[in-house]
């Protein structure tokens, strides 16, 4: 058992990046290897297997790429969209915005079912877009961290598959994947793509997406030259089957030192404890213990509704009277820090916290209690200010 511990700092829960576990953290300092070392390949190989029990899929193929989350919208779009095609966007926020737009970027038509602020797609909606043409993928943010809106994944792929069975479903999980349950073989999805920083709680840089076999051949199939090189899945699935395999294989570096941070990190969630069943039921009881609390404050979340909101973070508007400078310098003095918000309609009346990973599976940390507390501090002291 290693002795590491992190220097002291300001806890971070933001809805990512969010706290790093130490031996995590420590794996990330690994020293420096070569990508066709005999020690790092049955690393890389184990986070491709890893990856899929997280998932719950046993055929889905992972790309691990070094790059921002991001990056999975172009691997969609350049490897599933051929230029003209159809797509449909489930816009429930600041995310879904960011789709339709690298669809476009990459030549596909874009049709986008814009939720209001707070709300999902009602599944009616989703029915009768897609009863209206055919559509190659359809894309949703599973948790849109702008407005704390969490998407029903199975029932939307559900409703693809009975009115439109050809058509790609496409998950963006970024600010959901181990911290919300995706069954992905059981629900039938096409693609969940994810990124380290989130609920997988690894250090930020790494694109992680895994794809249907039904995806993949659709890729395999298509006419139109992929549109993009990075992004191409010519280029990463050999190695992502070559490592996967016990052999190396090269086309750019993957970030050595991170792929075994993602190894500590997703060795923990699948083989360690909690189990991934009471991962999940955590991170709902701690979303409902934080949303009581700031009720009982007198906040009000974004969300319309507990039913449509992420248990892996929450998105509240600013009591009346108070802005961001009431709240967040604050919280950051007492070393708490949270994140301000991010749509642009509603960006200066909410805030964000982000209760995700060793932050919530943790209790000995007292995460949870420090976040709860110096909230109720900060909100009471800057409405009696404003009082006095």
């Amino acid at each position: 058992m290693s002795s590491f511990k992190q220097e002291p700092h300001k806890l971070l829960v933001i809805p990512g990046p969010i706290e790093v576990a130490d031996d995590v953290l420590q794996a990330n300092a690994h020293p420096s290897m070569s990508v066709f070392s005999p020690d790092f390949i049955p690393v890389f190989g184990d986070c491709i297997r890893l990856i899929r029990e997280v998932l719950f899929t046993k055929t889905g193929q992972p790309f691990l790429i070094a790059g921002s989350g991001s990056l999975g919208w172009d691997q969609v779009a350049a490897n599933l969209v051929e230029p003209g095609e159809e797509a449909l966007v489930l816009n429930t926020g600041y995310f879904g915005d960011s789709f339709v737009d690298a669809l476009a970027t990459y030549g596909a038509k874009v049709d986008q079912i814009k939720a209001p602020i707070g709300m999902a797609v009602p599944e009616a909606e989703i029915e009768k877009a897609l009863l209206s043409k055919k559509y190659k993928v359809l894309t949703f943010t599973h948790v849109d961290t702008s407005t704390g809106v969490l998407s029903d994944a199975k029932r939307i792929s559900e409703t693809v598959r009975r009115v439109s069975p050809e058509t790609l479903v496409v998950t963006d999980g970024i600010c959901s994947v181990a911290s919300e349950e995706i069954q992905f073989d059981e629900w039938d999805i096409d693609v969940v793509m994810s990124a380290t920083q989130k609920g997988i709680g690894a250090p930020p840089g790494l694109s992680l997406l895994v794809a249907s076999q039904r995806a993949i051949k659709v890729f395999e199939t298509r006419s139109a030259p992929i549109t993009s090189y990075y992004a191409s899945w010519k280029k990463w699935l050999p190695i992502m089957q070559a490592y996967e395999q016990g052999k190396p294989a090269y086309f750019a570096t993957p970030p050595v030192n991170l792929i075994y941070a993602l190894q500590a990190s997703l060795t923990r969630i699948v083989r360690g404890s909690p189990s991934l069943a009471d991962r999940f039921r955590l991170h709902q009881e701690i979303s409902q213990r934080i949303k009581k609390a700031l009720k009982d404050l007198g906040l009000q979340q974004v969300p319309f509704d507990d039913s449509i909101a992420a248990n892996g973070m929450t998105a509240v508007y600013y009591p009346e009277g108070l802005s961001a400078g009431d709240i967040l310098p604050p919280m950051a003095n007492k070393g708490i820090i949270v994140g301000g918000g991010l749509h642009a309609v509603i960006k200066d009346k909410c805030f964000r916290i982000g209760h995700m990973g060793v932050t919530v599976v943790d209790a000995e940390r007292g995460d949870i209690d420090k976040v709860i507390s110096a909230l109720q501090d900060v909100i009471i002291e800057a409405k009696n200010a404003k009082c006095k």
